[in-house]
């Protein structure tokens, strides 16, 4: 789960406090965590494009636990394919930053070392794109975003009007997505009889690795069909499970962060105690030991995908619609309320008949672990950031439990209530008539679907139905209308917190 929204915000010199760098990391406290090597043995091996939050407290963490057994060819170059915000607070920090891993117990800081350069891809296309060109380079992993891909969700094939993907074909050479820098690099190798490397995605898409592939190859045969052939036939894409809560760092975070160093970090990130990650192990190029840093490598993935997206993934979206239109700022919040949480568990009992896991897989025990994890009274992952880009995420966290579902032949008013709150919410105004401030690739033409039914279930929720991007064929499923139809006048009628408490499952 990413953090999207962050602004940069340049530390207070009053503050008279040093800055994080590695200069001061012998001024820390002792009981603070710090690289356990000397970083400037370090060389890249990998470029990570959307270094985010949940980067910096997920992949980047494993990273650095590896180089600090040794794995000293294996540091990361990162890559803002939008904002400078990321290189410009971690410049003058020498790319370090500090991870706040925070429970009921308390908080443990810990300064991470893996980031060892910093890339704003606009500014600098070429300098990215040589990078990954750079035989040394031998895995490209991503955290972008579900919207980062320039895909349609439901489909999940290349958006081939998508603004990004039009202005990539017209300059190869200075692109601006995803595909695009990919498939750059990728010609640059290619061209140069280098082995190509290995593409990590580690995004909630259902079968990431399979889908980055797909819109990779579709975007290279844009611009040659040799070049598409050759990434068809040669590039692994290998996908994965990553699990871990990330909220925004707050203004509050930061100052609590530099009390603890007793200096300024103007970029740390915060998260729980709980991470996971599982990849499927093709990786042609070479790859670090992963196991070594606790990673699970399997040989098909895709049931804890599904596992995932579809209990924890489907769950916070659920919480975070429904949460937000009634008034909890935080899924910790929401949690309290003991109909949200039962709410949430249904959500997951619901979404379990539709999962095919592996033997001695306990999903129960998964389930209970996940209410827990909601439930961290030191999290406070806002249900607005957790509702962002809904219309890239439910195809996967809801839509596609519902559709086995229906295929199934079993009830999905759990389900239905979901989607329903992501329609009232989509309205960009709250229950009080108060504005939402709606992120979303499509927030505009929702918002244009939403003024035009009215507040009225019996128009709004067909006419947002007839999105295909989102629904598809689903969307003219008469169980389905009537279910999400249902759903939303019951939110328009008593509001998101009575429905709730009000809600029995079928």
């Amino acid at each position: 789960m990413s953090s999207e929204g962050t602004k940069f915000v340049h530390p207070n010199p009053i503050e008279g406090r040093l800055r994080l760098s590695n200069a001061s990391l012998d001024r820390l406290p002792g009981q603070i965590r710090r690289p356990a090597y000397n970083r400037s043995d370090i060389r890249p091996g990998i470029v990570h494009l959307g270094i985010g939050a949940f980067h910096r407290a997920h992949q980047a963490v494993v990273i650095d636990d590896l180089l600090a057994q040794g794995a000293s060819g294996w540091g990361i170059v990162g890559a803002s394919l939008r904002s400078p915000d990321t290189r410009d607070a971690l410049i003058p920090q020498d790319c370090l930053y500090t991870l706040a891993v925070r429970s009921g117990a308390g908080t443990e800081h810990r300064i991470i070392g893996s980031v060892l350069e910093t890339i704003v891809a606009p500014a600098n296309p070429a300098v990215l794109i040589a990078r990954m060109a750079d035989p040394a380079t031998r895995i490209v992993s991503l955290t972008v975003t579900e919207k980062g891909y320039c895909h349609t969700p439901q489909a999940g094939e290349l958006d081939e009007q998508h603004p990004d993907i039009v202005h990539d074909l017209q300059h190869p050479d200075a692109p601006r997505s995803a595909p695009g820098f990919i498939v750059a690099a990728l010609a640059r190798r290619q061209a140069a009889g280098t082995v190509p490397f290995t593409i990590l995605s580690c995004d909630n898409l259902a079968a990431n690795g399979h889908t980055a592939k797909r819109i990779v190859t579709q975007f290279a045969a844009l611009r040659s069909r040799e070049l598409a052939r050759w990434i068809e036939d040669e590039v692994a894409f290998p996908s994965t499970m990553v699990d871990r809560i990330v909220p925004e760092t707050t203004e509050a975070d930061r100052a609590s962060v530099a009390a603890a160093l007793g200096m300024t970090d103007a970029w740390p990130v915060v998260t729980e105690p709980f991470t996971q990650w599982i990849v499927e192990d093709r990786f042609p190029a070479g790859r670090p030991d992963f196991v070594a840093a606790g990673v699970q490598l399997v040989s098909d993935v895709t049931p804890f995908e599904h596992m995932k997206l579809r209990l924890l993934n489907a769950s916070h979206s659920a919480l975070a619609y429904l949460g937000y239109l009634a008034g909890f700022e935080t899924i910790a919040a929401a949690m309290t309320d003991a109909r949200f949480a039962a709410y949430a568990r249904q959500v997951m009992e619901d979404a379990a008949p539709t999962l095919e896991m592996p033997a001695g897989t306990d999903l129960a025990a998964y389930s209970v672990s996940l209410l827990q994890r909601f439930s961290n009274p030191a999290l406070h992952h806002r249900t607005w950031q957790i509702a962002m880009d809904g219309s890239q995420k439910l195809p996967q966290r809801l839509l596609a439990a519902m559709q086995d579902r229906l295929r199934m032949g079993l009830p999905i008013d759990t389900h239905a209530l979901a989607v329903a709150g992501w329609m009232r919410y989509v309205t960009a105004r709250d229950e009080a008539g108060g504005a939402i401030d709606v992120r979303d690739p499509i927030a505009a033409k929702l918002k244009a679907i939403a003024d035009s039914a009215g507040p009225v279930a019996d128009r709004l929720a067909p006419a947002l139905l007839e999105v295909s991007s989102i629904f598809g064929t689903l969307g003219g499923d008469t169980r389905m209308r009537s279910a999400v139809t249902q759903a939303l006048a019951k939110l328009y009628e008593v509001g998101a917190r009575q429905a709730v408490q009000e809600f029995r499952p079928v």
